[in-house]
Formats: structure tokens, C-alpha cells, sequence
């Protein structure tokens, strides 16, 4: 298989990561307007952001280049507001896409390591 950009990767993590919380948050409301502020939640950049300090402990050699290679990706100007916050972001969606596509076992236990600290929010 060949290896994909990291942009790429980033891309793939925020969709897997999305649906990921979506199949969480359908089963607490059927409320449309509550439905769509719980996923937005826990999918926007700030989030993802404290995930990834929850996690980093957790972080082999190779995944922390990752992370630190995804994390010097180029922002959009858009974005520059808060740089630190979508650069964490963007990292975390790089190791999410990069899990996703070369490693599920190692994805499923980062997620199982999600899920148990924190079982309250999620």
C-alpha cells in the first residue's frame, strides 16, 4: 500500500473521528438541534486539542513524529486565530487517519483509552 500525505491523513482522521462521535451521540437524543451541539462538541478543534494531551502518554516513537509532523502542517489563514489549538487538532486528526488506515488494532485501543477517560463526556 502506498503511503499517504499527511494532509491526507489529517482529512481521512477528521471524518473517521466524526463518525466515530456521531455513532456516539445518536443514541442520546433524538432531538435534532441537541444531536448536532453534542457532536459539534466533541469534534471541534479545542476538543481534539484536550484528546490529544489525554493520549500523548500513550504515544509510541514513530506516532509522535506523526503527531509532530502533523502538527507543522500548513493552516489555512483562516484558521490563524487560535494557530495552537487547530495545529493539536490537526495532529490528532493526522494519528487518527494514520491508525485508521495502516493500524486498526492500535486505533481501536487508542479509542478504548478514549472511551474509559472519558466515558462522561463521550
Amino acid at each position: 500500500m502506498d503511503e499517504m500525505n499527511l494532509r491526507n491523513y489529517a482529512y481521512l482522521g477528521d471524518a473517521v473521528w466524526e463518525l466515530f462521535i456521531r455513532k456516539k451521540t445518536i443514541y442520546l437524543t433524538n432531538n435534532a438541534q441537541k444531536l448536532h451541539k453534542l457532536t459539534t462538541d466533541k469534534v471541534k478543534g479545542s476538543f481534539q486539542a484536550f484528546l490529544l494531551d489525554e493520549i500523548e502518554t500513550f504515544l509510541t516513537d514513530e506516532e509522535k513524529d506523526i503527531l509532530r509532523r502533523g502538527r507543522n502542517l500548513p493552516i489555512p489563514v483562516g484558521r490563524r486565530s487560535n494557530q495552537g489549538e487547530y495545529r493539536q487538532a490537526t495532529a490528532f486528526e493526522t494519528l487518527i487517519g494514520w491508525w485508521y488506515q495502516n493500524d486498526k488494532e492500535r486505533f481501536n485501543y487508542i479509542i478504548s483509552i478514549i472511551e474509559e477517560k472519558l466515558k462522561y463526556c463521550l
